[in-house]
Formats: structure tokens, sequence, C-alpha cells
């Protein structure tokens, strides 16, 4: 663990970074806006009974799954169990209703998945629909 003094301004600022994660205050801009993660899903082989842990902001590296890029946001990944070995269609847009499942909504609202207003490219965060 870092001392956070006057000559450690990154100590300092992982110190900062720590309070406000305590305290539940999301320390990443737009930390409530999803980030589109691919424009579409994505086929995985899954093991029965194994968990899987699908990216819920959009912002993993490792699409459809979580990497851990969520910390600091108001986001958790969602972890998903399948009871038979099978190839799963998640979803990377993250406008599916049926999370973490591809609901083909890349599809219908091509030009306007990964939100409601006009077009949003891969790796663009937008407010996501309830």
């Amino acid at each position: 663990r870092m001392c956070a003094s006057p000559k450690n301004r990154r100590g300092e600022r992982e110190g900062l970074a720590h309070i406000r994660r305590m305290s539940g205050v999301p320390d990443v801009e737009d930390a409530d806006k999803v980030m589109c993660g691919g424009k579409m899903p994505k086929f995985r082989k899954c093991e029965a009974g194994k968990d899987y842990y699908w990216c819920t902001c959009g912002r993993s590296k490792n699409q459809p799954f979580c990497d851990g890029s969520h910390n600091g946001t108001n986001f958790q990944p969602m972890k998903y169990t399948p009871t038979k070995t099978t190839s799963v269609k998640f979803c990377t847009c993250k406008s599916t209703k049926t999370a973490p499942i591809c609901d083909n909504s890349h599809i219908q609202f091509w030009s306007m998945c990964c939100g409601s207003k006009g077009h949003v490219a891969v790796g663009d965060l937008y407010e996501k629909a309830v």
C-alpha cells in the first residue's frame, strides 16, 4: 500500500480513488453510461455448471466476458451458469432485453443499436434504455 505524501502523487491519487470507491462514489467519468462493446453477438462454448461473468458495462476488452474494466463505474458483471454444455450467443451491444443472451436488438435497431439516439459506434458511451 502506498503512502500519500507530497512526494508521492500517485499514492495520493490511489488513496482518493480508494476513498471514492469505499464511499460508493464512482471514480470514472460517465460511470453510469454503457459502452457499446460490439455490433454483433459473440458465440462462446460454455460448460455446464461453470460460472461465466458477462460484461454489463461494455468496457471489457475481453467481450463478451468481464475483465474488470467496470471498476470505478456503477456496473457489475452478470453471472451466467449454463445448465448444459453448449454454444451460447452472448450480446456485446448491451441493448439486449434477455441479458446476457443476445435477443437480436443489434439487427432490429441497427442504426440505433446501443441506445435510442442516433448511430452509436463500438466504443461509444450511451444512456442505456431501461
